[in-house]
Order: C-alpha cells, then sequence, then structure tokens
C-alpha cells in the first residue's frame, strides 16, 4: 500500500505553498456541495460496461523499435511508452491484470493483459502521475525497478518508491511548474492537475498529483494524469504550448466526482485549451472504475473533437504511433 511521506520528506511538504493544513489542495478550490453529493448518484451499472469480447491488440517488439520521430505505444488504460529516439519515458505503467490493492478486485479487459514489465526496455525515465492504484502499480513496479534509470513524480511520491526498495537519489520530485533537464536535452515539467491522491480511505492528499510537459526540443508533448476540467489547461497552453500531442484523460467519469475527471466530450475542449495538434484518449479501455458503457468515452469524443476542430488520434493497444503520422482513425471499438 506504499507509505506516505514522514520525517525530513513530510517536513519539505510543509514548507510548499500548496500544502496547506496536513494536505495538498487543488488551485481551484473544490464546491463543498461536491463532497456532501459524495455516493448519491448511483447510475445503474450497464452491462456493456466491460466488453463483449477480448479488445484487439498490436504486437510490438519494443526493444527494436526504430524512433525516426517520437513514437509512442499505449497499452490502455493510461499506460503509455514514449520512444523519442534518445528516451525511452515510461509513464504510469499497470501490467498487472488487476488494479487495487487487493488482487481481482478490479479486473483489466480482455485482450489487455498482454504487454507485461517483460517487455519493456530499459527505461530512462518512470513518469508518474500521481499514487492512486491504477497509475502506480506495486507489482509492476518491482518487477520494472531495476531497469528504471530515474524515476519523476509528484512531491511525496517518492516515499512509496523508497519504501518498496527504489533507491531515493534516482527518483525527482517536482511541485507544480518545476523542471527537470536531461543530459539529452529531454525536459520535463510537472503542471497542475484537478485531482486527488490516496492509496487508503483514511488519509487523502498526502502526496501530489500532476500533469506533466514533456519537452525534447523537436517536439512538446502533454499527459493530463487524472484532472477534472478547469481553467488551469488554458493556463498550460499559453505557458508551455503549443502542443504536438495531448494525451487526455477520457473516462471513468462519474457524477460521484464531478470535479476529479474530465467529464463526456471535456477532452477535446482541454485540448483546444492547450493549444494541441492532436489528441489521444487516455484512462480508458482497461479498467472499470464508473458506471459507463466501456466505449462511451471515445464514442462521445470523437463528435465533440470534431466541433472544434481537434484531430483525434485513437491506436489500438500495443500499436505504435509516430508523431510524424496521420492520425489513427480506424474504429476497432464498434462493439459492446
Amino acid at each position: 500500500m506504499g507509505q506516505n511521506p514522514k520525517g525530513a520528506s513530510l517536513a519539505e511538504l510543509e514548507k510548499l505553498p500548496n500544502y496547506k493544513n496536513g494536505a495538498f489542495e487543488n488551485a481551484a478550490e473544490e464546491a463543498d456541495s461536491t463532497k456532501k453529493r459524495k455516493w448519491l448518484f448511483l447510475r445503474s451499472r450497464p452491462k456493456t460496461v466491460r466488453p463483449s469480447q477480448p479488445l484487439p491488440w498490436v504486437k510490438t517488439d519494443l526493444n527494436t523499435l526504430p524512433t525516426p520521430t517520437p513514437a509512442v505505444v499505449w497499452f490502455g488504460h493510461s499506460s503509455m511508452l514514449i520512444k523519442t529516439g534518445k528516451e525511452n519515458i515510461l509513464i504510469d505503467p499497470i501490467f498487472s491484470n488487476y488494479a487495487g490493492p487487493i488482487a481481482g478486485l478490479i479486473r483489466a479487459f480482455p485482450g489487455t493483459n498482454h504487454y507485461h514489465a517483460e517487455d519493456m526496455p530499459p527505461i530512462d525515465v518512470l513518469l508518474i502521475s500521481h499514487d492512486h492504484y491504477d497509475h502506480l502499480d506495486y507489482q509492476t513496479f518491482k518487477k520494472l525497478k531495476d531497469k528504471i534509470k530515474l524515476a519523476i513524480v509528484p512531491m511525496g511520491v517518492g516515499s512509496d518508491l523508497v519504501y518498496w526498495g527504489f533507491d531515493r537519489k534516482k527518483i525527482i520530485e517536482l511541485n507544480w511548474d518545476q523542471s527537470v533537464k536531461l543530459p539529452t536535452g529531454l525536459q520535463i515539467t510537472a503542471t497542475p492537475a484537478q485531482h486527488k491522491s490516496n492509496r487508503t480511505y483514511s488519509q487523502e492528499n498526502k502526496t501530489l498529483w500532476a500533469s506533466f510537459v514533456i519537452n525534447t526540443g523537436n517536439y512538446r508533448m502533454y499527459y493530463s494524469g487524472d484532472s477534472g476540467y478547469g481553467p488551469h489547461f488554458k493556463q498550460i497552453g499559453q505557458k508551455y504550448g503549443p502542443f504536438d500531442i495531448a494525451f487526455l484523460e477520457c473516462g471513468q467519469y462519474s457524477p460521484n466526482w464531478p470535479w476529479a475527471h474530465l467529464w463526456i466530450g471535456q477532452a477535446a475542449q482541454a485540448a483546444a485549451d492547450l493549444n494541441a495538434r492532436l489528441l489521444q484518449p487516455v484512462h480508458w479501455a482497461k479498467f472499470v472504475a464508473a458506471n459507463h458503457p466501456w466505449n462511451e468515452p471515445v464514442n462521445k469524443l470523437l463528435p465533440a473533437a470534431a466541433k472544434l476542430g481537434i484531430p483525434v488520434s485513437v491506436p489500438r493497444i500495443g500499436e505504435p504511433y509516430y508523431l510524424s503520422e496521420t492520425p489513427k482513425t480506424y474504429v476497432w471499438w464498434d462493439f459492446k
């Protein structure tokens, strides 16, 4: 279950402007009514909340994948590998067949479990957006940790990795709008998100959540992590954009947490705010965390993006997408 910051690590967090009264806070204050309504809206769970057949996938040798331009390989939900030609960047990997502290509690969809930690190339940068179980997976991390040269995480999340046996010297913790530039020229900036953190129900927001700007020099990419809609998207676009591609969460929305995830179609508006040339939806097609049909997020996103003139790329699991390519538009999710 990890370990929240304590001792000297906690003392450093207590100095931060976005850490108040023993917890991190969102930039836009969460409405009191949101907490009062929690768990009251119980949308009936349709049978189509899980797909009726295995999701299609593509087998790719990640060690020999050529990279004339940055290549992105999505593994379902928010797990991605970005190969820049100089670095392998692994984002929020979860290769267990479940999400949560108990095996089998939130099972992965059939077809999404063909990639494993053993398939990953050496990892120059592990990027973690926050400490929720569907983004920071203990079993996956334990199998990957000897392959990881550097972990870049939001403030406080390093305590989990150290508790699990990772070298503190190989961890860089960033607050919002802090950057690190590697010798290769890769620059990664932690940017605001509107969400929360916790690995137990008794303690929330003891570690930070973040989105990330990934700047290779020739390409600028944005990863939302988990985030509800807010003015931070436009602010990030103005400060760090435009972006060649934005990986934006799309799915697991619910009236029980309207402020913590992008709602139906809002990823399109967020992409427009960011001044992104291309949108790839993530945070869908692997786990059930909300009561909507499994493919509703992408089906609702496409017309919203078309209305705003935002191109959308939806590759299959394991299918490489090169940033120099035209978007992947084959409709592989057209079944219940």
